[in-house]
């Protein structure tokens, strides 16, 4: 896929057509609000800057980045199979090898993408878009044409780049961001990963799988703060247990760039050489050259744009959705955040839709998912909880699978044992959370005795639910 070039000659400016509503980007955010906005019979256009729908999730994002974790994950699971033993010795798989693997799940999902869009008759106009007021947007196209656009709505879901601070040379063949990673044409020996979050907690998992070299610089004292201690705990011990060295409370000073590798300098005085620096220190709002500050929204020094509860920025009849606005910055909730804007602006009283329910998936090796409280947001709040904990070790299918790295942990109300909280570290944690998220959403099943009555088939991972509800109910006799 190639980013869109203007062309340097004179530009031909066409008529305006008229819209209901515009959306700006076709990642998931922008996807979610054109499709609710055309099912509801409105005429719907989105823009996009590159050649193929699906915004950055799809090409640099979350579907390349998982579909490459996802074959690391299952060369992994050969290698320790002892049924395979005999051919450990042939599974050599280099780093551009296993980069193959995204390439068929990325085409796969631009033509599910660009069929949404045919179905529900909503053209796809290319090119970059900057606004000349706050209703009309002048698109300018690959060949340098210009067309505008005018429409009573707007949405933009223009999602976030790798942020660059001024004095890294990112065109360095050795020093990478989250995008550019997925172009890097050796197998490395040694990788830095500067930044802990969730981008780089990710390829520190496919790196040292690969039997990679890992250093993991994190800025702060714990990886992954925002999710339960429990939980990030787990991670950080079996990531040094599979050769990853993490550095916590660590900034950066400076990097060196010598004839072979690069080395990180960092403020305590530490030198990190290593073959290549993966740069995953934050993202920045695609909000640049779209003009808008001309029309009273001001991104922050991220990029970012504020929103209120509707998604509504300064500008009531303007939204915006997904990555652009930051936190959670997760696929899934850029898709319901569309949808939840879309469904505003075509009813402007509805109230504002509840999101506590929305899961995170972090796709390390293991996975990680949550939904809802962690136990130090309900000893902040005091409410009177209790735990109840599931090991993967004593569950069926996990020794059956051979993934018996895990756990999976309910809190709950002491007293009306309401679900406050599900939050699952192993093998398909993704997948098992939603079953608390189910129960959560519903005011009606939300109780612990949902887990305790329910059936579970067996052997199932969701068996671990039953599992967790006894563990916990029987804290409180």
């Amino acid at each position: 896929m190639k980013r869109s070039k203007a062309g340097a000659g004179a530009r031909r400016r066409t008529r305006a057509d008229r819209y209901d509503v515009v959306v700006i980007g076709t990642g998931p955010g922008g996807e979610g609000a054109a499709m609710m906005a055309a099912k509801r019979g409105r005429r719907v256009a989105v823009v996009e800057r590159f050649t193929e729908v699906g915004g950055g999730c799809t090409h640099w994002g979350t579907i390349p980045s998982k579909a490459l974790r996802h074959a690391v994950q299952q060369l992994s699971d050969i290698r320790a199979n002892p049924l395979l033993r005999d051919y450990r010795s042939e599974l050599r798989l280099s780093y551009p090898q296993l980069l193959h693997s995204k390439d068929k799940a990325v085409e796969a999902q631009v033509a599910n993408r660009r069929r949404h869009y045919e179905r529900n008759r909503v053209p796809v106009l290319e090119g970059h878009a900057r606004f000349v007021d706050a209703h009309t947007l002048s698109i300018e196209r690959h060949d340098g044409t210009v067309q505008q656009v005018v429409s009573e709505h707007f949405v933009i879901a223009t999602g976030s780049r790798p942020y660059h601070p001024a004095e890294l040379d990112f065109s360095h063949p050795n020093i990478r961001d989250s995008d550019s990673i997925l172009d890097y044409p050796d197998h490395p020996f040694s990788v830095t990963i500067y930044g802990a979050g969730v981008i780089g907690c990710e390829y520190a998992s496919i790196f040292v799988n690969l039997g990679v070299k890992v250093t993991l610089v994190n800025t702060q004292e714990r990886l992954l703060s925002f999710l339960d201690e429990e939980i990030t705990e787990a991670l950080s011990y079996h990531l040094r247990e599979q050769g990853c060295i993490i550095r916590h409370n660590e900034q950066f000073d400076g990097i060196e760039t010598p004839a072979k590798g690069v080395v990180l300098r960092l403020k305590s005085g530490r030198r990190i050489r290593s073959d290549v620096l993966l740069w995953a220190n934050g993202r920045t709002g695609n909000t640049d050259q779209m003009n808008l500050a001309a029309l009273g929204i001001e991104p922050n020094g991220r990029g970012q744009l504020e929103v209120n509860a509707h998604f509504q920025t300064a500008v009531p009849h303007i939204y915006a959705v997904g990555d652009v606005i930051g936190p959670p910055a997760l696929a899934s909730a850029a898709y319901v955040q569309g949808r939840f804007a879309a469904q505003h602006l075509l009813d402007p009283a509805l109230p504002p839709q509840r999101l506590e329910t929305i899961p995170s998936g972090i796709y390390t090796i293991p996975e990680i998912s949550s939904v809802g409280a962690s136990e130090r947001e309900l000893r902040e709040a005091r409410v009177p909880y209790e735990a109840g904990r599931a090991s993967f070790k004593h569950i069926a299918r996990a020794q059956m699978a051979q993934q018996t790295t895990g756990m999976l942990k309910i809190l709950f109300h002491a007293e009306t044992l309401q679900v406050l909280g599900v939050h699952c570290f192993g093998d398909r944690a993704s997948e098992i959370v939603h079953i608390g998220q189910t129960v959560m959403a519903d005011p009606a099943r939300n109780s612990m005795r949902y887990f305790v009555d329910t059936t579970f088939n067996y052997p199932t991972m969701a068996e671990a639910y039953r599992v967790a509800a006894h563990n916990g109910l029987n804290r409180l006799s």
